[in-house]
């Protein structure tokens, strides 16, 4: 049957993800991190005790699909990420286990396709203290046209009209993907080039939330001061695919203790789209 847009409100079953410091590290090193990050790339340094990267929430809270389950039936590869969100309540831990649990918290239809947004809150086991929040939406193409609600539209968080306060180009790797398709995302989409041409790409692409790991460590060394503690909350919408071995721009705009932000590929389009980045005082 086709998806059910009487899903909203749903619940997935709670499920457990626990970690420890080489998942911490191994994710550092898949969104580009290196020898001049060393509290997230080694357990080991003196006088600098292990950190997590925030974006790593988008890992340790890979709840939706539990809720997904929910909606009805629909063919996977038609499924795009649309839009991720994180909302950070503490500093992530090195090592542990959260409980995440998952609702349809909205079905949109687009005529063309349907969106569908999925909140997953991740509390940690130990305590029952939430340690974090991820949003996700995704476009299902095919599903949409039962004339129901069209939902949000329209741009937002756009940049004002003057050049950015900051701006930050990383280096990926021609192997970035590969690299980070061990933190849990083994799409052949990302590793297999027969797969890509199926799916209309000359060859295997970057992950998305690898782009948004990407560009979180620019937010979080440019107006954190490196400090995870400090970041709170980051949201953006994917707009373009990425390839392994692009240099991505991270472009910042700050008011106060906000900034809206866009992340750029090689030729200058807008990869990451409509970002905005909340942060905490020093």
């Amino acid at each position: 049957m086709p998806i059910n847009p009487d899903a909203v409100g749903s619940k997935g079953d709670p499920i457990d993800h626990s970690w420890d410091s080489k998942d911490a590290i191994l994710y550092a090193l898949g969104v580009g991190a290196g020898t001049e990050e060393l509290a997230f790339t080694t357990e080991n340094t003196m006088n600098t005790p292990q950190r997590v990267l925030p974006t790593m929430a988008v890992v340790l809270g890979a709840g939706s699909f539990g809720a997904f389950a929910k909606i009805g039936t629909f063919n996977p590869a038609m499924l795009v990420h649309g839009e991720q969100a994180i909302e950070l309540y503490g500093e992530i831990p090195v090592e542990g286990t959260v409980t995440t649990t998952s609702e349809i918290t909205g079905i949109y239809d687009k005529g063309k396709g349907a969106v569908v947004v999925v909140e997953s809150v991740s509390v940690d086991k130990a305590s029952g203290q939430p340690l974090f929040k991820n949003t996700m939406s995704a476009f299902i193409r095919g599903e949409g046209g039962w004339g129901g609600d069209r939902g949000p539209s329209g741009p937002k968080n756009v940049p004002p009209d003057r050049e950015p306060d900051h701006v930050v180009t990383y280096q990926t790797r021609d192997d970035q993907a590969l690299l980070y398709r061990l933190s849990g995302d083994r799409n052949p989409l990302h590793s297999d080039p027969a797969f890509a041409k199926l799916g209309g790409f000359d060859r295997p692409i970057l992950h998305g939330l690898c782009t948004y790991g990407f560009t979180g460590r620019a937010l979080l060394h440019s107006l954190c001061d490196s400090d995870p503690a400090r970041f709170t909350s980051m949201e953006g919408r994917f707009s373009s695919p990425v390839y392994p071995g692009e240099a991505l721009t991270v472009k910042m705009w700050v008011d106060g203790n906000e900034c809206v932000f866009q992340t750029c590929g090689d030729d200058g389009r807008v990869v990451l789209d409509s970002g905005r980045f909340t942060f905490a005082g020093a």
